[in-house]
C-alpha cells in the first residue's frame, strides 16, 4: 500500500499556473497519476508517470498545458499546470497503481491508492 498526501491546490485566474505535489510513502509505486473530478461529473484521468522509466501519459484535454514529473529522492510527483481554463476546475487526486497498458493507465480502477484530493479553482 502507498500512502499519498497532496498539496498545492488553490484559486487562480484563467491563463494562470499552479503546481500540485503528491508525497508518497510506503511501497514504491509502479505508476503515479493525477485524476480530477468536477462537481456532478465522474473522476477522470489527467496524467500519469511510470516511476522507474519516467514515461508520461496525458489526457487530450490537458496535453501541452500540464507536465507531470517525479523526484525519486523525495518520492514526490508533481503536476505543473499552465494556461489553466475554468473547465480545469475540479478536485485533483493523486493516485498510485500498476496499470500495464495505455488503456489501463487512464482507468480509475487500475489505481489502488488515492490521496485525499486538493481543490483547484480557475476563475474566468
Amino acid at each position: 500500500q502507498v500512502h499519498l498526501v497532496e498539496s498545492g491546490g488553490g484559486l487562480v485566474q484563467a491563463g494562470g499556473s499552479l503546481r500540485l505535489s503528491c508525497a508518497a510513502s510506503g511501497r514504491t509505486p509502479y505508476a503515479m497519476g493525477w485524476f480530477r473530478q468536477a462537481p456532478g461529473k465522474e473522476r477522470e484521468f489527467a496524467a500519469t508517470i511510470i516511476w522507474s522509466g519516467g514515461n508520461t501519459y496525458f489526457a487530450d484535454s490537458v496535453k501541452g498545458r500540464f507536465i507531470i514529473s517525479r523526484d525519486k529522492a523525495s518520492s514526490t510527483v508533481y503536476l505543473q499546470m499552465a494556461r489553466l481554463k475554468p473547465e480545469d476546475t475540479a478536485v485533483y487526486y493523486c493516485a498510485a497503481g500498476r496499470p500495464l497498458t495505455t488503456t489501463q493507465i487512464m482507468g480509475v480502477n487500475n489505481y489502488a491508492s488515492w490521496g485525499q484530493g486538493t481543490q483547484v479553482t480557475v476563475s474566468s
